[in-house]
């Protein structure tokens, strides 16, 4: 247990806790000692390993519903009495090339659309209801799930950047509303990453397209890090470990910014 970021105890809630970056998230928060309420769309609560019982509370959630969303805090709230850190990492990327001559893969406005909802819109709702909480308490962290790509941009994934460019204006604008209560709201922008739940056959096919490569030729570029001056792609806990610190009172005069966590890759 990481006693040294003061955790142990604290409530958080962490959105797309099922998979990937979330559930390495909902990990580290375990082995911290804080009590973590995990929402996911999936129906079905993984196994998360060392959560004690009654450390973990699953709520299956929509965050593109006001409703859920309120039906989730609302449970946390009611479970462990209070809510200390809402960590933003619901998420989802549908690859699209803004014109597409073959219209195999062009973006359209239901694309456009579920991206938007899921990523933009799913962390408005968790954030307004989280800082109901926060604002009644007169404390509490918001972590927002950025992507390198959101300041730097990407082939085949503009609404996918767009959307994290979003959220880091979101972070900056929260955070000038929020600190005044003791709310402090910051973002993580993850680089290249190992294997993660975004990463798809069906997102895979249609990323290989818009960069007209084949499925294999974009796997093989995974261990191809020649644009990331550490020369590796990052680990899922160095992601997770890195909103535990972000969200602990070690981090207390951080605020307002996007921390990029991508091995030195940044724009230009």
């Amino acid at each position: 247990m990481n006693n040294w970021l003061n955790l142990e105890g604290k409530t958080v809630i962490v959105t797309g806790g099922a998979s990937g970056i979330g559930y390495a998230t909902v990990e580290e928060f375990i082995k911290d000692g804080a009590n973590v309420t995990v929402c996911d769309i999936n129906p079905t609560a993984p196994e998360f390993k060392g959560a004690k019982e009654g450390q973990i509370l699953y709520v299956p959630t929509d965050v593109t519903s006001r409703e859920s969303v309120k039906n989730m805090v609302a449970k946390t709230v009611e479970t462990f009495g209070h809510l200390d850190v809402l960590v933003n990492n619901a998420g989802i990327n549908i690859p699209r090339l803004l014109v597409d001559k073959a219209g195999q893969y062009e973006l359209d406005d239901g694309v456009w659309d579920k991206v938007m909802n899921v990523n933009v819109k799913g962390l408005f709702y968790c954030s307004q209801e989280a800082a109901r909480v926060m604002l009644k308490q007169g404390y509490g962290v918001i972590v927002n799930m950025s992507s390198e790509c959101g300041l730097e941009g990407s082939e085949g994934q503009s609404v996918y950047a767009a959307s994290k460019g979003a959220v880091n204006a979101l972070t900056r604008s929260w955070a000038k509303e929020l600190g005044k209560h003791g709310i402090r709201v910051v973002g993580i922008a993850p680089g290249i990453l190992e294997a993660t739940g975004l990463r798809t056959i069906s997102y895979e096919t249609a990323l290989a397209y818009t960069r007209g490569i084949t499925v294999d030729q974009l796997r093989a570029g995974y261990s191809k890090t020649g644009t990331t001056p550490l020369g590796r792609s990052g680990k899922l806990s160095e992601v997770a470990s890195t909103v535990a610190f972000m969200a602990s009172e070690q981090a207390s005069y951080i605020h307002g910014v996007t921390l990029n966590v991508a091995g030195g890759k940044t724009r230009g």
